[in-house]
């Protein structure tokens, strides 16, 4: 129960890393407000990891600063305050670098850049006027530093929040305030078992990952509550990969069976 008394947000959060989170985030004994762009999932998700006295759940696109500042209100409004917000909304279109468009670049760049900046702005807001310090963790990625041109939109979105992450936490730290990243490797989602897999190969994934299997959710929802958590009180500004080994690998290994 590190987390006892704090609220946290969680964008992204009807499936997947996201849900995971929001799940992790309660049995620390946090109230979660959970949000997503998908209001029906949402609402399952809910109803499915908690109850009325600690899961609210507010349907936001991160694309849009208001919709963002609108989530961190309803946030406070409900359960008094937001010690935790955590950025993870996300989408990643497996494309050809050639074939992607205008409309597809600025969409991720929307969703994954802009609402990680305005999450983490609105947040850091609202933290400094209470007064008592605060968390802000991005759901970062492997590919803010791999080259995958078949998600080359995804990386350079990733590459940039590594950059909201440590510029924010320089901006915030006077006020008691850290700000950190995540940065899963192959995580067996609904979002990654589809295309991601399909695109790279299982076999492919696999040789360039040490550990050699893929990651589960909740292997990185306990990297962010550790993170929410004060045993992490000196780290900020930083980005931890969590990812099997593999940003560390320079060949191949094999792969078993």
């Amino acid at each position: 129960m590190r987390l006892a008394g704090k609220v946290a947000v969680v964008t992204g959060a009807a499936r997947g890393i996201g849900r995971a989170t929001a799940e992790r985030l309660l049995a620390e004994g946090a109230k979660v407000v959970v949000s997503d762009i998908d209001a029906e999932t949402l609402a399952r998700t809910a109803d499915e990891i908690g109850t009325a006295a600690n899961v609210f759940a507010v349907r936001a696109d991160v694309s849009k600063k208001s919709e963002v500042v609108s989530l961190v209100e309803a946030a406070v409004q409900h359960f008094g305050a937001i010690d935790i917000m955590v950025n993870n909304a996300g989408i990643a279109p497996v494309v050809e670098f050639l074939d992607v468009t205008e409309e597809m670049l600025g969409r991720v760049l929307d969703v994954n850049l802009k609402g990680a900046f305005y999450g983490t702005q609105a947040a850091g807001r609202q933290m400094i006027s209470q007064g008592k310090g605060g968390v802000v963790i991005n759901m970062s990625s492997i590919n803010s530093g791999l080259a995958n041109p078949n998600v080359a939109p995804y990386a350079i979105s990733k590459g940039g929040m590594n950059q909201v992450t440590s510029t924010a936490a320089v901006a915030f730290a006077p006020h008691g305030i850290r700000v950190v990243g995540v940065g899963p490797g192959t995580i067996m989602t609904d979002m990654v078992a589809g295309a991601f897999v399909q695109s790279a190969g299982n076999h492919a994934i696999l040789s360039r990952t040490p550990l050699g299997r893929y990651g589960q959710p909740s292997e990185i929802a306990s990297v962010v509550a550790f993170l929410a958590s004060e045993d992490a009180s000196y780290i900020t500004g930083e980005t931890m990969y969590v990812d099997g080994g593999r940003r560390v690998l320079n060949y191949v290994v094999p792969v078993k069976g």
